[in-house]
């Protein structure tokens, strides 16, 4: 295997990022954040990609975290600019136009349970294990968790797992809602390939319009979201796709669409 912090694999539109440090449990150092991040850059120019996949090397881990080696080094500034460079990461990875997915293989704690938050869906193999312990280090979340979990799960779900450090297996996980659904963990890739074959054969101006749209109203008010909604919907009525949707419905076929 490549000794490149990131792997990517392109599948018929469906690139999948594969963290590459399974002897440190895929943690996270700047190196895995730049590439990353250098990723996320060209993904987001590249309409040919219609689903994005992330997970972690080995059978371990997804994300076991961020690099305490490294973090035990730093003082404030160095804490503040790596923590820039999380949020910077994690931030394009969350606005990418098409839907990224999760496939949580084991371990994903702390800045991996943040990576997975950042993910439009996510589903667990039965062995993973998801928490934000930076508490049992005398820290606290520093790559968005503490504001993107409560947005996940609520307030006081949130609170329970930043102020407890605690870990949780992918059951509780599931009914909590940090994620969709659990799989064996040698069935996970599959199940998350075939999801991903699923969103690529919907129509893609469509596909990106409703990602748009749930990341715009999901903290705007009920009405002001609804009108992004309703402009969404009739924009798309100019468009080929959306003609050759429904056209394709009314004659019982396979729709052809063309992203445009």
């Amino acid at each position: 295997m490549s000794d490149a912090p990131l792997l990517v694999a392109r599948d018929e539109g469906i690139v999948t990022l594969t963290v590459n440090r399974p002897k440190a449990l895929n943690a996270l150092n700047r190196a895995v954040l730049e590439a990353l991040r250098a990723e996320v850059a060209t993904l987001a120019a590249d309409r040919a990609v219609r689903a994005v996949i992330l997970t972690g090397a080995g059978e371990k881990s997804f994300v076991a975290g961020a690099d305490i080696a490294v973090m035990s080094e730093m003082g404030p500034r160095e804490a503040l600019d790596f923590a820039e460079l999380g949020h910077a990461t994690l931030d394009a990875l969350s606005a990418l136009p098409m839907p990224v997915i999760a496939a949580v293989n084991g371990f994903c704690l702390g800045g991996g349970c943040e990576l997975s938050l950042a993910c439009d869906l996510v589903y667990a193999a039965d062995n993973a294990k998801f928490g934000q312990p930076e508490v049992k280090l005398g820290l606290i979340p520093g790559f968005g968790g503490t504001q993107r979990l409560a947005r996940r799960v609520g307030p006081m779900r949130a609170a329970d797992l930043v102020l407890s450090g605690r870990m949780i297996g992918a059951d509780e996980a599931k009914a909590i809602g940090l994620c969709v659904e659990v799989f064996p963990r040698g069935e996970l890739m599959g199940q998350v390939v075939e999801r991903a074959r699923t969103i690529a054969a919907m129509g893609p101006v469509a596909v990106r319009a409703a990602k748009a749209v749930q990341a715009r109203g999901v903290e705007a008010p009920l009405a002001t979201a609804n009108a992004f909604e309703r402009e969404a919907f009739a924009g798309l009525f100019a468009t080929h796709d959306a003609k050759e949707g429904m056209g394709a419905f009314l004659a019982r076929r396979d729709a052809a669409f063309e992203d445009r």
